[in-house]
């Protein structure tokens, strides 16, 4: 029997420690209490107060929703050894949010992605639209849902926890026909699938087409680029663009061409090429059009992994379409929660949707609405981190 010299004792043990508070760390963040939390974020110049829910899934991701805009202003997800960081790019205070706001988080309505001109044609009868993208309209217009304070209420299931938004769009709001209630239920699963399902109806006519415009850094919000991660979505075809970023109404192959990602390949190894659709998005901002087969349920969509943390991402929808935008126009004006500014390519969005300006385009997905009528979508978000062996 002999003893251990104590200043390697002392660094055994350390170690151990050490250990010990990173697995203690990492099942923190695996396993969790389920339960949701409100807090006031700030108030409008009005009065009107903005309140912040927090869903603490049982799997370890957090995520956070603001009253405002339905925005998911943070989602804290795991790393391959369990430790927490938001991946999601946004703001903590509400005046950015309300003055500066590149649709960071929000719910993007009443139509989301742009319509041609701001005009379109329902029933022999033309609707014109707010212009607020060049000659187009984006996003809903001036004041879309991404601006409206929501009505808030809890939901829980079992292990699972939710918010349910509620919104009602007036009449005429916009631009557009028919008043339309809208819900949107977010709910986070104990294995940290954080799930969107929308709803909406109307008594006129009308065209609607809802998403969740969350720009994602899995490595981090502040952490940098997102040229390293590697991209994976499920389309043989995209839509095409004209110099103002409308669709031309081809659906044209992605083979052989830098807009291929059937399979997973690192964002920036292309994102440069002398490619026409890339030089007039500066970059990828295009809608892809999913191999959906003849099912209308949840297929996936698309599959991100940052190889730095391990941080995977899977979207499943029941949408046709999805938007890629890789963050082309951040300038380094905005300053996320972490004090980094953002620059070009700091952040990606994976919009889930119908095709952009499918109102003028007889050839898309119809996005027509109809007394009587019930519109439902669902996107899942997923998030994982497989362990290296």
């Amino acid at each position: 029997m002999h003893f251990v010299r104590s200043t390697t004792f002392v660094r055994v043990v350390a170690l151990c420690v050490a250990c010990g508070v990173l697995m203690a760390s990492a099942a923190a963040a695996s396993a969790q209490t389920p339960g949701i939390s409100k807090a006031r974020f700030g108030t409008l110049e009005g009065g009107q107060t903005v309140d912040r829910y927090t869903l603490r899934g049982a799997g370890g991701v957090r995520v956070g929703i603001l009253t405002y805009g339905g925005i998911v202003q943070s989602i804290q997800a795991p790393d391959r050894r369990g430790r927490l960081a938001n991946v999601t790019l946004g703001f903590d205070n509400l005046e950015d949010y309300v003055t500066r706001n590149p649709y960071f988080g929000t719910i993007t309505g009443r139509y989301a992605n742009r319509i041609a001109k701001g005009r379109f044609t329902l029933e022999g009868q033309e609707y014109k639209l707010a212009t607020n993208n060049g000659p187009n309209s984006l996003h809903g217009g001036e004041r879309g849902f991404d601006k409206r304070v929501w009505d808030a209420e809890e939901v829980r299931q079992g292990r699972t926890v939710g918010l349910r938004l509620t919104y009602t769009s007036a009449d005429g709001e916009e631009g557009y026909p028919g008043r339309m209630p809208v819900s949107v239920l977010f709910t986070l699963s104990p294995s940290n699938q954080l799930r969107f399902d929308y709803e909406a109806t109307t008594d006129k006519t009308t065209v609607v087409n809802l998403t969740n415009h969350s720009y994602f850094n899995l490595a981090g919000e502040g952490k940098g680029t997102i040229l390293n991660h590697q991209l994976q979505l499920n389309a043989d075809r995209f839509t095409p663009v004209d110099p103002t970023l409308i669709p031309t109404g081809r659906l044209q192959r992605v083979a052989g061409t830098p807009m291929d990602f059937r399979r997973a390949h690192r964002i920036g190894a292309r994102i440069r090429q002398n490619f026409g659709q890339l030089v007039i998005g500066q970059g990828y901002d295009h809608n892809w059009v999913l191999n959906r087969g003849s099912g209308g349920g949840l297929v996936r969509a698309a599959r991100l992994r940052d190889p730095s943390s391990g941080r995977v991402l899977t979207i499943s929808t029941t949408e046709p379409g999805i938007q890629f935008y890789s963050g082309n126009f951040l300038a380094g004006t905005l300053v996320g929660p972490g004090k980094q500014a953002y620059r070009q390519g700091d952040g990606l969005a994976l919009e889930t949707q119908h095709y952009p300006d499918s109102p003028n385009q007889p050839n898309f997905p119809s996005t027509v609405l109809r007394p009587g009528e019930t519109y439902r979508t669902s996107t899942v978000y997923a998030f994982s981190a497989p362990r290296r062996r």
